[in-house]
């Protein structure tokens, strides 16, 4: 479950009008919505640059485009030539597919499609469908060749960034600002975001809430305000989201493990991640959620640079793990 953080700077937000050279964009893509919030005296024709990177990013990445490189290569197209983008995300995906051992998995595709949340309607399951699917996992059986192809070892296999893309997409947006001479800039996408330098309107750190993973759509609750700076930001959780068999009337959770091949849920509630890039967050914020707390914690302890706050339950209670720089960056209550 994406997007439960609130920008706090865009609850203010009236594009232009507070300073000559505050420029704010709000639409449409990728599934969901986005804010950006920047500052440039430059009058270049933004709205045209953003959005040839979202439309470069569906050419590439989207599993819902039939005609997009990934879903060539699913199909079997072995002649496709990927493009940087999708390189970018491949091998990222493997870095952290290492890191987290496996629980970063981009090949649980057919299973996240079979649950009902991907690319294709849910349709009743059944064990020895999941079987099957589950032996197709493992981002081990893909290969990057040096003339920029796919081979994966698996023929029915089924590779989906979803769990990344967003993030990476984040990040491409951010790059083209900085390529245009922007140093103080706030992206969001579908609740994953990225920032450097500050809110110059305020003169002050980028600020975002973090919501009550408890809460309902009706009645928002921050429960955390955090200061950010030249950093990536991604929060996952599946506590609101669940698809429902429509045979049995199972309910189903958002959130795949890879090591099992099923849609459970972790005693994980939520995800929050800061990183270098949001791309980076993004899959760990996933891959969190899949492997539990004790495994999160031990990841976490390994990587230095990646830093998170989450919530779980044990014994019937909420409880909260937050590293020692995220609290540093946390406002006080």
């Amino acid at each position: 479950m994406k997007n439960i953080l609130i920008v706090l700077s865009i609850l203010f937000l009236t594009a232009c009008q507070q300073k000559n050279n505050k420029k704010f964009f709000q639409g449409d893509a990728l599934g969901t919505t986005y804010h950006i919030t920047f500052f440039s005296d430059n009058e270049l024709n933004w709205d045209k640059g953003l959005d040839s990177i979202f439309e470069h990013v569906n050419k590439s990445l989207s599993t819902y485009l039939p005609n997009s490189d990934i879903s060539k290569i699913n199909k079997g197209d072995t002649t496709v030539q990927v493009d940087e983008m999708f390189k970018d995300v491949f091998l990222l995906s493997k870095d952290i597919f290492k890191s987290t051992d496996g629980y970063f998995d981009p090949t649980v595709g057919n299973l996240v499609n079979a649950y009902g949340f991907g690319a294709e309607n849910l349709n009743h399951i059944t064990a020895k469908k999941l079987d099957s699917l589950f032996s197709l996992v493992g981002f081990q059986n893909y290969k990057l060749t040096p003339d920029n192809r796919i081979e994966k070892q698996l023929a029915n296999s089924y590779l989906e960034f979803n769990s990344i893309a967003k993030g990476y997409t984040v990040d491409r947006l951010a790059v083209y600002l900085e390529n245009n001479g922007v140093n103080n800039y706030l992206v969001e996408l579908g609740g994953e975001l990225r920032v450097n330098g500050k809110n110059t309107d305020r003169n002050q750190a980028w600020r975002v809430g973090l919501d009550n993973p408890y809460q309902d759509e009706l009645n928002r609750e921050i429960i955390a305000v955090l200061e950010m700076k030249n950093q990536g930001l991604a929060t996952s959780g599946n506590y609101r989201k669940f698809r429902v068999d429509s045979l049995t009337g199972e309910k189903f959770v958002h959130t795949i493990n890879p090591k099992t091949g099923k849609a459970e849920k972790s005693n994980v509630l939520s995800a929050s991640v800061l990183a270098k890039t949001c791309g980076e967050a993004d899959a760990y914020a996933t891959a969190f959620m899949a492997m539990g707390i004790d495994k999160a914690k031990e990841v976490l302890e390994n990587e230095k640079a990646i830093d998170a706050y989450l919530i779980f339950t044990e014994n019937d209670s909420t409880k909260v793990f937050v590293t020692n720089n995220f609290q540093k960056q946390l406002m006080p209550n």
